[in-house]
C-alpha cells in the first residue's frame, strides 16, 4: 500500500500535538470506519491499531451507539445539569458507574473528557481538605512519564517534561516523583510535609508516556503509602478503563481501593466527548451533608451530563457487557505480546513492552533516534504506508487496537508493523553510513 496523504494547502485547521509546518500541507483525511478498520477519502483501508486515541474500544461503526445518540437528540438534545436539573441518561450513567465502582458509596461527577476529570480531581482533593479544616493541604504529586491531560492542573502535573515546558508558571504546589518507586513517593510526601499533601495521581499503566507497566507490587505499595499519610490516591484510568486492561476501570485489576477514579475515552467508545470522575463517599461527604448552607463545589463544565453523550455511554456499556468485551483486554494481552515479540530482534528496536492489557509500546533504538531526525514520525508514516495506523510517542510507537480485534488480526497487526520497520530501514542505513 502506498501512502494516501491528501495534499491540503493553507487550511486553517490547527492540529493538536502536531508540527504544523508538515501537516499544514499534508493530511490523511479519513472518511469512514468499520470494526478495526478505517478508510480514507480514496477508499484505502488501514488497520486502526490506536483505537483512534486509545478510545474506540468497541470498534468503529457501531450503529447501536449512533442510533442511541440520534434518538436522544430527537427527544432532548441538550440541557445542563447544574443546580437541580438532570436528564435520564446522565442519571443512568452515574448509577451504572457507581454500581461498578470498587469504592464505597461512590459519587459520579461528569464532564467532557479526561482532561476535565483530572482537573476536577485535583480541585476536589484540595476542596475536600479545605472543608475538613486542612486548607494547607494543596500539594499534588504525579510521577515521571505520567500524562494527565492538558488543562491547567493537568499540564502542571505533567510527568512528560516536554508537555509541561514553555508555558511559564502554571499551578504551584505540584511535584513529580520517579515512576515505579514507592519509596520516592513516600520521601516526597515527607519532604513536603504530610499535612500539606492532598493527592497522588497515578496511571495504572502509563499510556502516552510510552506504555510502561508498573513493577510488581508498585500499585499496592503506593496505595499503602497514600493511606498511611492520609493522601488521596487518584487513579487516572482515562486510557486504561473500559476493558483496555481487562477490567471496567483498569485500577480494579489490582487489589486496591483508590479515592478517585478518572475515566473517559472508552466510556463512549470515543464516539462522543464524555468523562466521569468516580469519587469515594468519604471524599465527597463534605458536599453531601444535606444541611442548609452546606458547601457547594463551584466547578463544572457546560456539557457535563450532556444527554446525547450519556446516551452514547449507555449504549457503549451495553455492547461491552453483551459481547463480553471487558475481559478481552486481558484475554488477548499475550497474543499481542507474541505478535510483537519478533520486533525485539530488529536492531532498529530498543524495547518492546507488552503483556499487560491490550496495549503495547515499541521504542526505537537509541542509534536510530540519534541518527535520524524525526525518526518516530517517519516510522509512523512508514507504518501507514504498510496499511496500519500507530500512535507516535516520545521514543517510539504505541498500539492499542479495539477490543473487537481477533487473534488472527493481531498476528496481522504484528506483520504490518514489521513491514513499517522494513520500510524505515533504508533511511536509517543511509544515515548510519553517512556518519
Amino acid at each position: 500500500m502506498t501512502d494516501a496523504t491528501t495534499i491540503v494547502r493553507d487550511h486553517p485547521l490547527w492540529h493538536p500535538f502536531s508540527d504544523m509546518g508538515t501537516v499544514g500541507t499534508e493530511k490523511l483525511v479519513l472518511d469512514r470506519g468499520e470494526g478495526i478498520w478505517v478508510y480514507d477519502t480514496q477508499d484505502r483501508r488501514y488497520m486502526d491499531a490506536t483505537a483512534s486515541l486509545w478510545c474506540a474500544n468497541v470498534g468503529h461503526g457501531r450503529r447501536e451507539i449512533s442510533q442511541a445518540v440520534a434518538a436522544q437528540l430527537d427527544q432532548l438534545d441538550t440541557f445542563n445539569i447544574f443546580g437541580d436539573y438532570a436528564n435520564q441518561p446522565a442519571l443512568d450513567v452515574a448509577a451504572r458507574l457507581a454500581a461498578l465502582s470498587p469504592m464505597d458509596d461512590t459519587k459520579v461527577f461528569l464532564g467532557s473528557g479526561g482532561g476535565d476529570m483530572l482537573d476536577t480531581a485535583a480541585k476536589i482533593a484540595r476542596a475536600h481538605f479545605a472543608q475538613r479544616g486542612q486548607p494547607q493541604r494543596t500539594h499534588l504529586i504525579s510521577r515521571s512519564l505520567g500524562y494527565h491531560g492538558t488543562h491547567g492542573l493537568g499540564t502542571s502535573l505533567a510527568g512528560i517534561e516536554a508537555n509541561g515546558a514553555g508555558w511559564g508558571r502554571l499551578v504551584p504546589d505540584v511535584s513529580v516523583v520517579a515512576r515505579d518507586d514507592a519509596r520516592a513517593l513516600e520521601d516526597e510526601i515527607l519532604r513536603v510535609g504530610p499535612d500539606r499533601v492532598a493527592a497522588f495521581f497515578c496511571e495504572p499503566v502509563i499510556g502516552a508516556g510510552g506504555v510502561h507497566h508498573p513493577v510488581d507490587g508498585y500499585i499496592e505499595a503506593v496505595a499503602d503509602v497514600c493511606q498511611r499519610y492520609g493522601v488521596l490516591f487518584v487513579a487516572d484510568c482515562v486510557i486504561c478503563g473500559f476493558g483496555r486492561l481487562g477490567t471496567w476501570f483498569g485500577i480494579d485489576r489490582w487489589p486496591v481501593e483508590p479515592d478517585m477514579i478518572a475515566v473517559a475515552k472508552g466510556i463512549t467508545g470515543g464516539t462522543m466527548p464524555l468523562g466521569a470522575l468516580l469519587v469515594s463517599g468519604h471524599v465527597a461527604a463534605p458536599f453531601f451533608t444535606g444541611e442548609p448552607g452546606a458547601p457547594v463545589l463551584r466547578h463544572g463544565q457546560t456539557y457535563a451530563g450532556h444527554p446525547a453523550c450519556c446516551a452514547a455511554a449507555m449504549a457503549t456499556m451495553d455492547i461491552l457487557e453483551r459481547e463480553e468485551l471487558i475481559g478481552r483486554g486481558e484475554g488477548l494481552e499475550q497474543a499481542l505480546a507474541n505478535a510483537l515479540r519478533p520486533l525485539a530482534e530488529n536492531p532498529m528496536v530498543g524495547e518492546v513492552r507488552a503483556g499487560l492489557g491490550l496495549m503495547a509500546g515499541v521504542d526505537l533504538a537509541s542509534h536510530v533516534v540519534e541518527s535520524t531526525p524525526g525518526a518516530v514520525a517517519i516510522l509512523q508514516r512508514r507504518c501507514r504506508e504498510a496499511g496500519i495506523l500507530v500512535r507516535p510517542l516520545i521514543r517510539g510507537i504505541a498500539v492499542s487496537p479495539p477490543l473487537t480485534i481477533t487473534p488472527d488480526e493481531i498476528v496481522e497487526l504484528g506483520a504490518l508493523i514489521a513491514e513499517g520497520f522494513a520500510r524505515l530501514e533504508p533511511l536509517v542505513a543511509r544515515n548510519a553510513a553517512s556518519r
